[in-house]
This record gives structure tokens, sequence and C-alpha cells, in this order.
């Protein structure tokens, strides 16, 4: 997953621009831009991007996370197997 790429859909959907993030964490606007380059982002930055955006950004990770681990542990049985 890229978090960054996920951070600007979600404010889109919820009616958000660059300006209004910026302001909240507070950042310039530029900075706002990066994080949405960034497919990693420090876990700080993410919990008040999260809060400021009442989104819960680790949600959709642990999401990819769970289904990752599970293919792996099904590629990892196979091979043992």
């Amino acid at each position: 997953m890229h978090i960054g790429k996920r951070i600007k859909e979600v404010l889109r959907e919820q009616g958000h621009n660059v300006s209004w993030l910026a302001a909240r964490i507070p950042c310039e606007r530029s900075n706002v831009y990066n994080i949405f380059r960034r497919c990693n982002i420090d876990a700080g930055l993410l919990y008040s991007i999260s809060l400021v955006m009442e989104y819960n950004f680790f949600a959709d990770l642990s999401t990819v996370f769970e289904r990752e681990a599970s293919s792996s542990d099904k590629a990892v049985v196979s091979s043992v197997a």
C-alpha cells in the first residue's frame, strides 16, 4: 500500500484540499505534496494526520498487513510441505 497516495485519496474523498491539511498538521503545502509521494511514513506523522482527518490509516495498513501475512504464511507452508 502506498500510504501517501492513500492519504491524498481520502483527503479528496472528504472534500478537503492540501491547504486544509497543511494548516492543521501544521506544515507548508509543499510538505503535504511530499507526503503524497511517500510510500512509507513516520508513525507519529501518520498519527497526526489520522487525528486531523478523523480517519484511521493504521486500520488500512493493518488490513494490508494481515492479507500479505496470510499469503506469505500459505507460501511458507507450501514450501515446507
